[in-house]
């Protein structure tokens, strides 16, 4: 399973994210490329900036789901309103200054270790190791890039 702890799998999803322009069409969905790269960078600088709250049940077979299956994450889940671009997330600026910080927070994510990473996954209600976020969050980022067909 493709990760940010590798670095050749961090540099494909750089590139993906290089062809992306801001009037390319979305497959699915209905975010803009704007907002998209600010969902991304809002959502992995939530896991940089705070600690898990651990609620609720353990969930370790839809974690496996998410995070190892091969199957493609379904479309069209809500998202948490804080990283929503059309709620409380922000909302599209320049679009390569937007570009950059979302490349800023997978690299952040990359390099991040256990204590700047939180223990437990608020959605999926699990505990994560570091290995398990950079999965994650590759998968995000490979989920939305797949909506704009990259």
């Amino acid at each position: 399973m493709p990760t940010l702890s590798d670095p050749r799998d961090l540099q494909r999803l750089e590139a993906r994210l290089g062809l992306l322009r801001r009037d390319t069409p979305g497959r699915w969905g209905s975010l803009s490329p704007g907002e998209m790269l600010c969902h991304l960078a809002d959502s992995n600088e939530m896991v940089l900036a705070r600690p898990g709250n651990r609620t609720g049940p353990n969930r370790p077979i839809y974690k496996w789901l998410v995070l190892r299956s091969p199957i493609p994450w379904p479309r069209g889940v809500k998202t948490l309103p804080a990283v929503d671009p059309r709620q409380d997330g922000s909302r599209p600026g320049e679009f390569e200054a937007d570009r950059d910080r979302l490349l800023r927070s997978l690299r952040r994510l990359a390099e991040a270790t256990a204590p700047a990473l939180p223990d437990w996954h608020p959605v999926l209600k699990s505990a994560m190791s570091p290995e398990d976020w950079k999965t994650w969050a590759w998968r995000h980022a490979d989920h939305h890039l797949r909506q704009f067909g990259l």
